[in-house]
């Protein structure tokens, strides 16, 4: 027999992966989990499990759509960072890029008729979430306000498909998000100021010395640690809660006075990773299952 020649295999076509991976999947999978555990606490400990799915469905095709669309706006600007211009629309791996737009509009679109189902109160925290996140840019927007409401909005969805009305551990909750995403985001861009700048970003923290933001972000760390140990006086959460929610406190407090007192790049993206999904998985992890076992 004659010797054999190698065929090249045609590579296997990656098209769907990268239609996940521009819908966050990461990010919207906590966005999912944060918001389930909320509607377990919405429901005192023992949701009804279909009920739960179907909040958990709204939550995940919203957020996903969501994050979808945020990619799409600010394709331009990631394209010129670099921790950023790998993602599927700035390095045209969906190309060109109003191809993913059907997607990422039919699943917000998906996400709002299921909410407006479980409740119009979900209904309208999901829309005023939607509405914050298309307005956010990374270009000309700070992430006050708009990249909080964007990301209370999932827990909110979750807690009122649940408990029909508006209460005080619901205004905590959203505390304890709205404290969480500044301290999240500005130490990423901290930790990566002249990529930052170098695409254009001047707004704050950018505009701001290193020592002035991590001050502010001190005061927020502080804010976000009363605001968890609020939540445990104004709901039905167990000893474990307030438990968790001291040891996380104090130790997202020391990182970010650590983060004061050195002022280097590498702190900043500890406390990032400690502010991320460590902290907010695990604080309503604990919260979920205190409703469950109170």
């Amino acid at each position: 027999m004659g010797q054999h020649e190698e065929v090249a295999l045609p590579k296997p076509k990656l098209w769907l992966l990268n239609y996940v991976e521009v819908l966050k999947p990461r990010e919207t999978l906590l966005l999912t989990f944060i918001g389930v555990c909320a509607a377990v606490v919405g429901a005192g400990g023992q949701p009804h499990v279909g009920w739960l799915l179907l909040a958990a469905f709204a939550i995940l095709v919203g957020s996903a759509g969501t994050n979808g669309l945020t990619n799409y706006i600010d394709r331009d600007v990631d394209a010129k960072m670099k921790r950023t211009q790998r993602r599927p629309l700035p390095s045209k791996r969906i190309f060109p890029p109003q191809k993913m737009l059907p997607l990422a509009i039919g699943l917000v679109l998906a996400g709002l008729v299921i909410a407006w189902f479980l409740d119009p109160l979900c209904f309208a925290f999901g829309l005023v979430g939607i509405i914050a996140s298309v307005t956010w840019r990374k270009r000309v927007t700070c992430v006050f306000p708009q990249g909080t409401i964007a990301s209370l909005s999932p827990v909110a969805v979750g807690y009122l498909a649940f408990s029909h009305r508006l209460d005080l551990t619901l205004l905590f909750l959203c505390m304890l998000i709205g404290c969480f995403v500044p301290l999240h985001v500005w130490s990423v861009m901290i930790a990566n100021r002249e990529d930052y700048i170098g695409a254009g970003i001047t707004y704050a923290p950018m505009s701001w010395t290193d020592r002035s933001a991590v001050g502010l972000l001190l005061a927020v760390s502080v804010l976000l640690y009363g605001s968890s140990l609020g939540l445990y006086f104004v709901s039905n959460l167990g000893l474990a809660y307030l438990v968790v929610a001291n040891v996380l406190g104090i130790l997202t407090v020391a990182a970010t006075l650590r983060l004061l007192i050195a002022g280097i790049t590498r702190d900043a993206w500890r406390l990032y990773k400690l502010t991320a999904f460590p902290y907010l998985g695990i604080i309503f992890l604990t919260m979920a299952l205190s409703a469950w076992l109170v």
